[in-house]
């Protein structure tokens, strides 16, 4: 949180300066506001964030042209907001408005379009239409793997978010598969202490646990277990999510 609020103060000092000497319609203000909205977001005050999001917008629709990428960029981050509030529907308008503009404006393998196509499957995963999120994300995917090195983080993330979803479907073997490609980059990808790591231990154990495999599923768990206490506080809530689920797995052996 300490952070957080040296951000903010910092972002609002350059705010007063940028209010003081710029027109009111000036893009660098935009990007002011729009750096303190990505702060409140951080800081899941979503009414906030919305406020400081929606000032930036309408600089950008005024100064920018409609198929300007920093305007897709804008939408991307209300639709953000509206998802994170859970209000489903209103993200997908925003993060479709978005992708329109990304289609037109940007290469068909840019980095960008991916993102819009992972942001709108993660809406209609959080709805619960898993064949619409894989489309999505399959679209991800296919992007990311052309437009970005092998072992990228990001390439892991779009294999966890297809497994996430055939995770949700019960799917556990078919999640597997996708866990463990996003294993085998964030290894690479990542210090072998980063709480990212822990996260695809835990998915791997978890799909094991699903599949009725315990003996396969704890030793994942215990690796996400010890990472999860070198790198988060020790009273930090997927520590004691992640003992419970240990206990589970030595119950069930």
């Amino acid at each position: 949180m300490g952070n957080y609020s040296k951000a903010l103060e910092f972002y609002e000092e350059a705010q007063k300066i940028y209010e003081k000497a710029l027109p009111p319609n000036h893009p660098d203000l935009a990007s002011c506001y729009g750096k303190n909205g990505v702060v409140y977001n951080a800081m899941r005050d979503y009414s906030k964030a919305l406020e400081f999001y929606k000032k930036s917008h309408k600089i950008y629709e005024k100064a920018l042209p409609p198929n300007h990428p920093d305007l897709a960029t804008s939408y991307s981050n209300i639709g953000q907001v509206h998802n994170n509030m859970g209000d489903y529907s209103k993200a997908l308008e925003f993060y479709e408005k978005a992708l329109k503009i990304r289609e037109k404006a940007l290469p068909p393998n840019h980095p960008d379009l991916a993102t819009s196509y992972g942001n709108i499957g993660q809406v209609y995963k959080n709805m619960g239409d898993y064949s619409k999120a894989l489309e999505l994300y399959e679209k991800d995917l296919a992007i990311t793997k052309k437009a970005l090195p092998p072992n990228h983080p990001d390439l892991a993330t779009s294999y966890n978010n297809i497994g996430q979803v055939y995770k949700d479907m019960g799917d556990y073997s078919k999640a597997l598969e996708f866990y463990e490609k996003d294993l085998e980059i964030t290894k690479i990808a990542l210090p072998p202490n980063h709480p990212d790591l822990a996260t695809s231990y835990n998915n791997i154990g978890m799909a094991h646990y699903g599949m009725n495999n315990y003996s396969k599923a704890l030793p994942f768990l215990e690796n996400a277990l010890s990472i999860r206490r070198k790198s988060l506080p020790s009273t930090h809530s997927l520590i004691q999510t992640t003992i419970d689920n240990i206990d589970h797995v030595k119950k069930k052996m």
